[in-house]
């Protein structure tokens, strides 16, 4: 019996958690494909796959208590984003025209700061300045690419009525 559960155990393990499996093994081949892709909009778009994975370890290390390495790879996320933001900037293509990139950055960053805000509710305010600080960061960011993407917003209309 005892020689049945050491061989069934470790496959059951893989079939229950085969996302943990894979976001432990596909972090560092999408930073990889990350670190060598040279066109910002590819680079914006692998974002969210990675930002995917990023945030996979971001939880287990809060779960398992691991703050400094959590808060390690949110700045490494926030840095990621900062460049693929600088990147498409330096294209100087119209976002609202041509968002490709624009749209999967802004969007990936968005369900980001979404999760990040759920991982923070149950720290203490202690725990979780150091996150806020860059979360504010993330949150400009959002912003900025936000305002490429629809640069003319309602208030920003100055013709009068009909």
């Amino acid at each position: 019996m005892v020689e049945k559960f050491r061989v069934w155990a470790p496959i059951m393990i893989v079939t229950l958690f085969p996302g943990w499996l894979a976001a432990q093994t596909l972090v560092p081949q999408f930073h990889d494909r990350f670190a060598q892709e040279t066109d910002a909009m590819r680079r914006a778009q692998a974002m969210p796959k990675l930002g995917d994975a990023e945030f996979g370890e971001l939880t287990r290390d809060i779960d398992a208590g691991k703050l400094p390495e959590a808060l390690a790879i949110l700045k490494e996320y926030r840095d990621e984003i900062q460049s693929c933001e600088k990147g498409l900037d330096a294209r100087n293509i119209d976002a609202e025209k041509h968002p490709k990139g624009y749209k999967q950055l802004e969007i990936s960053l968005r369900q980001s700061l979404r999760k990040l805000n759920n991982l923070l509710v149950s720290s203490t305010a202690d725990e979780q300045a150091p996150f806020l600080e860059v979360r504010k960061d993330l949150e400009d960011l959002n912003r900025h690419l936000i305002h490429e993407l629809f640069p003319k917003s309602p208030s920003d209309d100055t013709t009068p009525p009909d």
